[in-house]
């Protein structure tokens, strides 16, 4: 089980989340229009979403419909980017 990253998140980036992740999974670049969540390093404990301003991070299951995408997106974004898991 994983946390994701939405639609409501884009274009604002507020940064609450990455400040209170334990393990370091949420990340973005400066280009990026959101942040999105490793779902391999994301050890579900919710903090990133009691913080998010703009409600815009569900578990994976929870997914409103409109936005099930997104996990695709927050996977993607660590395998097509290169990323290795490390920060």
């Amino acid at each position: 089980m994983t946390y994701v990253i939405t639609q409501p998140c884009i274009d604002v980036k507020d940064g609450a989340c990455v400040d209170v992740c334990p393990v370091d999974c949420i990340e973005g670049e400066n280009q990026d229009r959101q942040l999105f969540i490793d779902p391999e390093r994301c050890v579900d404990c919710d903090l990133c979403a009691t913080v998010c301003p703009v409600d815009a991070i569900f578990r994976e299951e929870e997914l409103p419909p409109e936005w099930e995408h997104f996990a695709t997106i927050n996977a993607e974004y660590f395998t097509e980017s290169g990323k290795d898991g490390a920060s």
